[in-house]
């Protein structure tokens, strides 16, 4: 049994879940958002963030941690904003010495539903039936514990391709 981390990070909102994988087997620990106010500046909302995290990883204790990578939008500030928050979702697990992993948004969407192309509302349904328990407060939890699912089972598939024949 191995506990995991996933997190998908915002610079507004971070979602982050926590599970239990045992082989293809997942139990839900713990979910939740980071808010961060938006009246302040943009480094002490990273702090807030980095704070919010240590806590997580203190109270949780995970073996590893899975992010879900940066897409690039149209607006550059935002992206630029998001890459600031996801820098510290790397780095917060990093410095405790947690493994850290990262998945592209089609990749998480593609292990939990079947689809790259799925949306927000499906995912939750997948997490939801995957994880029974998981309370997935707004669609960031819901996410994060979507990362989290594709880790366990990527994870899964690289031990499995370990064992010797």
């Amino acid at each position: 049994m191995i506990r995991l981390l996933g997190i998908d990070p915002g610079l507004r909102f971070t979602g982050w879940g926590v599970l239990e994988a045992e082989g293809n087997r997942l139990r839900h620990v713990a979910d939740g958002v980071i808010a961060t106010d938006g009246d302040e500046s943009v480094p002490l909302r990273l702090k807030s963030l980095d704070d919010q995290l240590a806590e997580i990883l203190a109270r949780y204790a995970p073996a590893e941690a899975a992010v879900e990578e940066t897409y690039v939008n149209r607006n550059a500030t935002a992206t630029l904003k998001l890459g600031y928050a996801r820098g510290v979702a790397l780095l917060a697990p990093a410095r405790l010495g947690i493994p850290v992993f990262e998945y592209g948004a089609k990749t998480v969407k593609l292990a939990v539903v079947g689809t790259g192309g799925a949306d927000k509302t499906q995912v939750g349904l997948m997490v939801r039936r995957l994880l029974p328990g998981a309370a997935q407060k707004r669609a960031d939890a819901a996410d994060a514990l979507a990362v989290a699912i594709c880790h366990a089972h990527h994870r899964a598939t690289v031990n499995a391709w370990k064992k010797p024949a």
